[in-house]
């Protein structure tokens, strides 16, 4: 949403059989909101669900031992490494 538009007038809309609205309408009764509310609610807590997936990396404890461990303790660079950061380094004393 862009900085000048208020704070309720963004719109989304979709195209749904009978089947599927009287179901979200029914459900949305029951946990008593309107079916706007409850369509927000939803999607909203479905969005932050995939967002925070996409955030975490879940690793089990020996492979966070690996990370921790190279972290902790990283291996020599080798000449591959060595020849990118002499190019990185004369890359940027030329270009700033």
């Amino acid at each position: 949403m862009s900085s000048t538009s208020s704070v309720n007038d963004a719109r989304v809309t979709a195209r749904i059989s009978a089947q599927v609205k009287e179901t979200l309408e029914q459900a949305a009764a029951l946990s008593g909101a309107t079916l706007n509310q409850f369509l927000v609610q939803a999607a909203l807590k479905e969005a932050h669900k995939i967002l925070e997936a996409e955030r975490v990396i879940n690793l089990s404890q020996q492979d966070a031992d690996t990370v921790f461990s190279l972290i902790e303790n990283p291996p020599e660079p080798n000449v591959a490494l060595k020849a990118a950061a002499v190019k990185h380094q004369a890359f940027f004393r030329e270009n700033h």
